[in-house]
């Protein structure tokens, strides 16, 4: 058979693009996709590029030299998702290429943890594109794709501020479990695989359609229509991304992806505020731990460990008491139902506080950073009661600033000993209110204030000097 896909220099162009699943369902039965596809649309390629000539001989003789541990021989259905991802839709592809360096480690170490075939880290891609927050049309979500029932099986639990399907080492351990306890009831991969697309009662059923077979391909016929086309996706993908050079595919510019590692802080937190005490891109922690939902930990939480930055673990660790006396101390705000903006109290504070606004105009050579601790306040409360999306401001801008209506913001004065007083502001912490004083340590604070813990609350007066 000699198969000839006659291309050399095209122009690749979508007018309107949309979901892979969605413009490959439109195609004849020779290649349906699977709808736990990612719905994910690929930006269009506009310019010329060279795209190699490919045969199905050519294929089928690469094919016969790779190493691998899936049973893997070309068919007509193979060969026409390998025409797909490498001519029609190479965007998408080269979408996963930039993704996989951040899981595929992790994917091979788990698989070789449980005795699996490492090409099982290919169904990732077909699940969800490599995309660790993606949500299907029926509430399956994550690198694997897993439902809350499923996902509750294997110990991932999902309540308003985690879900642990967008967890990547969790979602991945708990898919190698469930595919081995698949593998053992069928005995053969690609079975596996099919399974865990449709559900084994649908395998089963196709088996006994059969007369028996007990292969994907002898079942094949009668699986559902969108298994029909899982597995040889996760086949096509496996081939093209092991013959890169071959279809002109390697990236250009490699993306960069953070080295990181796990540390437990064994507390309530809130990311952007971590990323302000560390010095930490806010974007880059949320990248890192795409389970933690609305950007906070809360106590019920406390105990996962956070994905940090390999730059900034070591600066972290050393200083996780200071960062951990920061940290308690985050108070956020919320509108309540007659519009006034309050203060959330912590678990040590016993009333709320409410905040009056003030109009602060911008000066020639304010920064957020100085104008925000000038006030007592966080830049990203700035931002957020702003509605700012960078730390860009301009002279003359107003802003608007909440204050609580104790004392001014930033108020120092003395008592009746001729003790200096500082009245604690929101975001205030310990160890925040001994760098506003220089050679003031926080033991000397809590020595000064009869304090018991590092717990303080706005609006509270303590001894400075």
């Amino acid at each position: 058979m000699n198969k000839i896909w006659n291309i050399s220099f095209i122009l690749v162009i979508f007018a309107s693009l949309i979901p892979l699943s969605q413009a490959l369902s439109q195609e004849d039965d020779q290649i349906l996709v699977s709808n736990s596809f990612s719905q994910e649309e690929v930006i269009p390629n506009y310019h010329y590029e060279y795209i190699p000539d490919f045969t199905y001989a050519e294929v089928e003789e690469r094919i016969s030299k790779m190493d691998s541990e899936l049973a893997f021989e070309l068919n007509d259905r193979i060969f026409s998702f390998i025409q797909y991802f490498t001519v029609r839709n190479r965007d998408y592809t080269r979408m996963v290429l930039a993704r996989k360096d951040l899981f595929f480690d992790l994917f091979d170490e788990t698989l070789k943890k449980h005795e699996m075939p490492v090409e099982i880290k290919y169904l990732s891609i077909i699940e969800s594109g490599l995309d660790p927050q993606i949500r299907s049309r029926v509430g399956a979500v994550g690198l694997w794709q897993f439902m809350p029932a499923t996902g509750r099986m294997y110990n991932m639990y999902v309540n308003n501020e985690i879900d642990d399907r967008m967890d990547p080492e969790k979602s991945t351990d708990a898919a190698a479990k469930y595919l081995k306890s698949l593998y053992r009831m069928f005995g053969d991969w690609e079975v596996a695989m099919a399974a865990y697309n449709c559900g084994p009662g649908n395998v089963r059923k196709a088996i006994r359609r059969s007369g028996g077979k007990k292969t994907f391909w002898g079942i094949y016929n009668y699986l559902p229509r969108e298994t029909r086309s899982y597995v040889p996706q996760v086949q096509a993908m496996l081939y093209i991304l092991s013959h890169l050079e071959e279809h002109n595919l390697n990236l250009e510019d490699p993306t960069y992806y953070q080295v990181s590692e796990k540390i437990r802080f064994d507390r309530a937190l809130n990311l952007t505020k971590l990323a302000e005490l560390t010095d930490l891109c806010v974007k880059d922690l949320e990248a890192l731990n795409p389970s933690i939902r609305r950007g906070k930990v809360s106590e019920s939480n406390k105990s996962i460990a956070l994905n940090i930055p390999k730059s900034k673990a070591s600066f972290i660790k050393q200083n996780l008491a200071w960062l951990s006396d920061s940290l308690n101390n985050t108070p956020t705000t919320y509108l309540t139902d007659n519009g006034k903006l309050v203060l959330e109290p912590l678990e040590s504070q016993k009333e709320e506080v409410e905040l009056n606004a003030i109009t602060y105009k911008v000066r020639s050579g304010d920064v957020l950073g100085k104008i925000a601790s000038r006030h007592g306040v966080t830049v990203s409360q700035l931002k957020s009661w702003n509605n700012l999306y960078s730390n860009l401001i301009r002279v003359g801008q107003n802003l608007t600033i909440y204050s609580g209506n104790t004392q001014a913001l930033g108020e120092t004065r003395t008592n009746s000993s001729g003790q200096l007083l500082y009245i604690v502001q929101p975001g205030d912490s310990l160890w925040i209110i001994s760098r506003k004083h220089a050679g003031l340590t926080i033991e000397q604070i809590k020595r000064l204030n009869n304090l018991n813990s590092n717990n303080i609350k706005p609006g509270q007066k303590l001894i400075i000097g």
